[in-house]
């Protein structure tokens, strides 16, 4: 499974991917499926990487 560019991530989640990776691993899971099953617990959590601000609507003075 190709896994893509994580360089939008913060270091919160690639530290909470590698803790949930190295649980996978404990528990007998390949090291390819525990890193797939670790990003994809996180972009759950958090909905993928880095947000940026600004997306929506601005709110009228009034």
């Amino acid at each position: 499974m190709p896994q893509g560019d994580k360089s939008k991530y913060t270091d919160k989640q690639k530290s909470q991917a590698e803790h949930i990776e190295e649980g996978y691993e404990n528990r007998g899971v390949p090291k390819d499926e525990a890193e797939a099953r670790a990003w994809a617990t996180v972009n759950k959590n958090d909905g993928g990487g880095k947000k940026t601000g600004g997306s929506g609507r601005k709110k009228a003075n009034s």
